[in-house]
């Protein structure tokens, strides 16, 4: 009782982080549920399900706001479920320190590659153009692809793809992100939950305090300066490819 208890605090610190830089919340829900002692493929499975709730607040927040053009976020997530929907099977054909070594493996390049853009004006009301709307698409598909086959939910991957090769403003990457995100965690989480890997209650509970905390920072985004949202997505990449790693070399010495 006393650890579920735990998840939601947790659940809570997941979805502050959501909302702030367009992430799932599984920079936190997988560590967390790898640590309470399940597997590599029902913690992702699982953290992929508490996704769902959780970008659902920050996208809510963001078009209660009207500061997330449609004809992006329409774009992305096109690319984002098709591609979660068909990778969501993925990840059984790999082994838990395969997963995790994955994942160690992405979090790296972004943790060295991610830099703050230049300096310019967000346009944050202003729609992309035909070119810009087909690679949303397949920034979207990339997405759904680290989300069916990983367990994550993409955002840690796409703002970075946006911002460095579609030149998107950081603030409006996360939007986009966010949207996306949901879109391709419901796709994986159905194919999850229907297979029996993902574990209801925990991503309950996980999910809907994190949806509060999403709410909340996505309301607040524009007040965050964009050099402090890459700095602080970078620090959590690194952190996490360390961990990912550290883990996926115990699995594979144990095995």
């Amino acid at each position: 009782m006393g650890t579920l208890i735990l998840l939601l605090p947790l659940g809570l610190v997941a979805g502050l982080l959501s909302g702030l830089l367009g992430i799932g919340g599984g920079l936190v829900f997988a560590p967390l549920l790898l640590a309470m002692g399940l597997s590599p493929h029902a913690a992702l499975a699982t953290s992929t399900v508490a996704i769902v709730p959780t970008t659902l607040g920050g996208t809510w927040a963001h078009l209660r706001t009207r500061t997330l053009p449609l004809k992006g976020g329409v774009s992305i997530s096109a690319g984002a479920a098709v591609a979660g929907g068909l990778f969501s099977h993925l990840g059984v054909l790999l082994s838990g320190w395969h997963l995790l070594a994955l994942q160690a493996l992405m979090y790296a390049l972004i943790a060295l590659t991610f830099a703050p853009p230049a300096p310019r004006p967000e346009a944050a009301s202003a729609d992309p153009g035909s070119g810009d709307l087909v690679g949303l698409a397949v920034v979207g598909l990339l997405a759904g692809l680290a989300s069916g086959m990983l367990g994550i939910g993409g955002g840690i991957l796409m703002v970075p793809l946006m911002v460095r090769l579609l030149a998107v403003p950081v603030h409006q990457a996360v939007r986009y992100s966010t949207l996306a995100v949901l879109v391709a965690s419901f796709s994986a989480a159905w194919a999850f939950l229907q297979d029996g890997r993902a574990l209801l209650p925990f991503s309950l509970l996980l999910g809907s305090a994190a949806a509060l905390g999403a709410q909340w920072s996505a309301k607040r985004l524009n007040r965050v300066p964009e050099r402090q949202l890459v700095v602080v997505m970078r620090m959590f990449t690194a952190f996490l490819a360390l961990e990912n790693g550290r883990r996926a070399w115990l699995l594979l010495a144990a095995g």
